[in-house]
C-alpha cells in the first residue's frame, strides 16, 4: 500500500510538472510570409510597345502603397510591355505579359521572382488553375488557344485550339471556362476538361455579347449586354444555365463583380449594386464620375467592401486610382502606374 501511494504520487507530481511546463511554453506567433501578404496589387499595363508594365500594392488598410514592385524586388529590371492580368497558385503570382509574350512567376509575398515562361506563348490574356496545371488564353492573328503548363515543373503540356477568341478564363468545380467574346463581341463560352485537356462543350448565350465572366461558389457568372439590355447568366459546371438576371432598361453593363452577397457592375460611367437573389433592377447608382473621358473608368474591382476604380488619363501619364465604399463614399486617392486595369487581392 504505501509503494502504491508512493507511486500515485510520483506520477501526480509529474503530470503536474508536464503540465507546468507545457503552460509556461512560448507561444509562437505565425511569422509573416513577406512584406505583401496582406493587400491588393494593382496591375498596370504600361504604354503598349515599351517596357512599362509595372504592379504596384496597396495595403488592406490603404496606408501603405508601393509601386513599382517587380522592379524594386528583383534588381530594378522591368517587368515587360502590358501587364494583362495577374493569377495566383499556392505562393506564387503569375504576371501575363501580353506584348513581351511571356508569364514571369515570383513568389506572391516577396515579388522576387521565380522563373520565366516563354515556351509557345503568344499575345497571352488570362490564365487559371486546375489539376496541377495553369491554363493561358492566348490571341496572336487568326490563332486562338489555350495553353496548358505543369505548376510544378512549368513544363509546357498541351495547347487546345479554340474556334474563337480566347479572352478571360475562370476555373469553377474543376473545369475551366474559357469566354470566347473580346471587346464587347462575342456569344459563347467553351468549357474544358482539365482531366483530359480536352474541349468539352460550347455554351451559347441567348441575349447579348458577353462582356465580363467570372466564378464564385462553383458557379460561373457572366455579364453580357445590348444597348437597351443587359443580362448576368449563372452558369452551372455542366454549362447549363441555372439563372438569368435580366437588367431592364440598362445597356451596355459589364465588369461585373461579386463581393459578399452583391452583384456589382457598370453601365457607362455609373456604378451599379443589387442582391444576387434579387430580381429587382437598380434604379440609382452606387455612384457616378464625373469624368467621362474614355479613359476614366479603365479598371474596375470591388474586394472586401472597397471598389476600386482606375484613371489610366489617356495613357500620357500615371493612373489615377481611387477607393470608395459600397455607399459610394470617397475612403483614398492614390496614383498607381500607367495604364492601371486590374485588381488582385493577396
Amino acid at each position: 500500500m504505501k509503494i502504491s501511494k508512493l507511486l500515485s504520487a510520483a506520477f501526480a507530481a509529474t503530470l503536474l510538472f508536464t503540465i507546468s511546463c507545457r503552460t509556461d511554453d512560448p507561444i509562437v506567433e505565425p511569422q509573416p510570409k513577406g512584406a505583401y501578404e496582406n493587400g491588393i496589387f494593382m496591375s498596370n499595363e504600361g504604354n503598349f510597345g515599351t517596357p512599362t508594365a509595372t504592379v504596384s500594392f496597396i495595403s488592406n488598410d490603404l496606408a501603405t502603397v508601393e509601386n513599382n514592385v517587380f522592379s524594386a524586388n528583383n534588381g530594378n529590371v522591368a517587368l515587360g510591355d502590358v501587364l494583362q492580368n495577374i493569377g495566383f497558385e499556392g505562393d506564387n503570382a503569375y504576371l501575363i505579359l501580353n506584348n513581351s509574350n511571356k508569364i514571369e512567376i515570383v513568389n506572391r509575398y516577396t515579388f522576387k521572382k521565380v522563373a520565366t515562361v516563354t515556351d509557345q506563348v503568344s499575345q497571352p490574356r488570362y490564365i487559371a488553375f486546375a489539376n496541377n496545371n495553369y491554363y493561358v488564353t492566348n490571341s496572336s492573328g487568326s490563332s486562338k488557344f489555350v495553353n496548358v503548363y505543369s505548376t510544378s515543373t512549368n513544363a509546357f503540356v498541351k495547347k487546345i485550339d479554340l474556334t474563337n477568341t480566347g479572352e478571360r478564363i475562370v476555373e469553377a468545380s474543376g473545369k475551366i471556362f474559357v469566354q470566347n467574346a473580346s471587346y464587347g463581341s462575342g456569344k459563347k463560352i467553351t468549357i474544358i476538361n482539365p482531366t483530359s485537356n480536352t474541349i468539352e462543350k460550347e455554351v451559347i448565350i441567348p441575349n447579348g455579347n458577353i462582356q465580363k465572366t467570372i466564378s464564385t461558389g462553383g458557379s460561373v457568372y457572366t455579364i453580357a449586354s445590348t444597348t437597351t439590355d443587359s443580362y448576368i447568366y449563372k452558369l452551372s459546371p455542366t454549362g447549363a444555365i441555372s439563372s438569368t438576371t435580366t437588367l431592364t432598361g440598362i445597356a451596355n453593363a459589364t465588369n461585373l463583380e461579386i463581393d459578399g452577397s452583391k452583384f456589382y457592375f457598370t453601365s457607362g460611367y455609373k456604378v451599379y449594386s443589387m442582391d444576387i437573389t434579387s430580381t429587382a433592377v437598380p434604379t440609382t447608382p452606387v455612384l457616378t464620375l464625373t469624368d467621362n473621358s474614355w479613359s476614366a473608368l479603365y479598371g474596375f474591382s470591388v474586394i472586401d467592401g472597397k471598389i476600386f476604380i482606375s484613371n489610366a488619363n489617356g495613357f500620357t501619364a500615371d493612373s489615377t486610382v481611387e477607393i470608395y465604399s459600397t455607399a459610394g463614399t470617397l475612403l483614398k486617392t492614390i496614383t498607381a502606374g500607367k495604364g492601371t486595369s486590374g485588381f488582385y487581392k493577396n
